[in-house]
């Protein structure tokens, strides 16, 4: 008889054991939404999914996933019944409810709520293209202030240069007595600048010093060109960010652009619960138009579709900016609020979980599944091109100074040369006849002015 009493209770223990295990086995119910519980073949993966774990592992839970029935988040209907995640915790069929539940006052009287891990407000999502008008001066966007005014004392430098060799060297200005030099300082100017627009302006210099200036010139601003074409094309390919709307007063001022936002959700509750008088009229016309989408991808496809604001959650919204690269977000975020994970109402749990939730983040647990599942996919946009700086042309203003120096040393050589020659015929100091020379071709008044003085004398005698 005692051996029976022991096998009875032995068996009760075992019996007892059994139902604390499948009692231990949470019940999870979630919702299907990229990237936070997305169908992998017959399991789930996603941001949830991966929180779920690390949670079971610090706090060694055994738990089961399924997906709500109704495919909704959780609200009151009329006659004060939930529906949703939300719903299926009160009614006790899931012990947890792990997904982008944002925590409200209304949810937090039926059913417990963790701390927060994640941060979100309420923004808007609507495409690049929806831009202001283009700005007057829009054309300079693709240099620096920096690099234009590099630009300006590159163009007036050459200038200066090709005006001096064209004085000082001989085979460009053979005969200062009698002869009329073709590149005066406005024309040396209005060279330079046909050859920056590629138009090209006569005469083109003789001498080598003028051609080795010009040459320098050509190659800097077909570069230089080349550069500012690019850099306006993929301004104006990429779209402007600077949106029309910016922000929900912007939003509801207008009338040419249709939005809306996920109907039943709390952010519709956000705008018909507030009393500021343009969230009002941002909820009065969503109520009147009837504009409200029934899930997050209808809401990202029509904003995607055009003339359409998406408004949601700002953390949703980054993901659809991460995932269709015409999309983007209003820097605007309002009515901050947090996602948590729902337990029935007096749950022990909770506090466990909350702690847990805790010291994910300061492991930077949170950061780093964020950062795996909000990864962007938008390569262009982010090699996007930048304003031009001036180091990024140093080569070629380096280049041009070369060739600048080169020149002028060129048309200093030539006219040296032309003097040794003169002084050897003249029977002078070569540093004489090459100071005659200089004098005379950089003299500021005219330089045929001499041989006019000669032909009104002859003419006068």
């Amino acid at each position: 008889m005692l051996f029976g009493f022991c096998v009875l209770s032995v068996g009760f223990f075992l019996d007892l054991g059994v139902c604390t295990a499948v009692q231990s086995e949470l019940r999870i119910t979630t919702i299907k939404q990229e990237p936070y519980a997305v169908s992998k073949g017959s399991q789930l993966e996603g941001f949830c999914m991966d929180l779920l774990s690390e949670v079971a592992k610090k706090l060694g839970l055994k738990y089961k996933v399924h997906l709500v029935k109704d495919s909704a988040y959780g609200r009151q209907d009329e006659s004060g019944n939930w529906n949703g995640m939300i719903g299926e915790v009160v009614r006790g069929e899931a012990d947890l409810a792990i997904a982008p539940l944002t925590l409200t006052a209304a949810r937090e009287k039926v059913v417990g709520m963790t701390k927060p891990f994640m941060q979100t407000g309420i923004s808007i999502l609507l495409r690049k293209d929806i831009s202001e008008g283009t700005g007057l001066f829009d054309f300079l966007s693709p240099f620096t202030a920096k690099t234009w005014v590099g630009i300006l004392i590159a163009y007036l430098g050459t200038a200066a240069c090709i005006f001096l060799a064209a004085r000082l060297s001989p085979c460009e200005w053979s005969q200062p007595q009698s002869e009329k030099n073709r590149f005066s300082l406005l024309h040396s100017l209005w060279y330079t600048a046909g050859a920056l627009t590629l138009q090209g302006a006569g005469p083109h210099p003789k001498a080598l010093s003028g051609r080795v200036i010009c040459c320098s010139w050509w190659l800097f601003t077909i570069v230089l060109l080349a550069c500012y074409f690019s850099n306006l094309s993929s301004t104006k390919n990429s779209e402007s960010t600077h949106l029309t709307v910016k922000g929900f007063e912007d939003l509801a001022n207008q009338d040419t652009i249709e939005y809306g936002c996920l109907g039943g959700s709390s952010t519709l509750a956000f705008f018909e619960n507030s009393n500021n008088p343009v969230y009002r009229r941002i909820f009065e016309h969503m109520e009147r138009t009837k504009s409200f989408v029934s899930s997050m991808d209808e809401g990202v496809w029509r904003a995607r579709e055009g003339n359409f604001a998406f408004i949601g959650e700002s953390v949703s919204l980054d993901l659809a900016v991460a995932r269709h690269c015409e999309l983007v977000r209003a820097h605007e975020v309002v009515g901050m609020r947090g996602y948590s994970i729902a337990a029935s109402l007096g749950s022990p749990i909770i506090k466990n979980l909350s702690v847990a939730i805790l010291q994910l983040s300061e492991e930077g647990e949170l950061a780093y599944l964020r950062s795996k599942w909000w990864a962007s996919s938008c390569i262009a946009d982010k090699a996007k091109s930048s304003a031009v700086q001036p180091h990024s042309l140093k080569g070629m203003f380096l280049i041009l100074s070369l060739g600048l120096g080169l020149g002028a040393l060129l048309a200093v050589l030539e006219l040296t040369s032309k003097s040794r020659r003169s002084a050897a015929e003249q029977r002078k100091s070569c540093c004489t006849v090459l100071t005659e020379e200089l004098t005379l071709r950089l003299r500021t008044s005219n330089a045929n002015k001499p041989q006019e003085n000669v032909v009104i004398d002859k003419e006068k005698a």
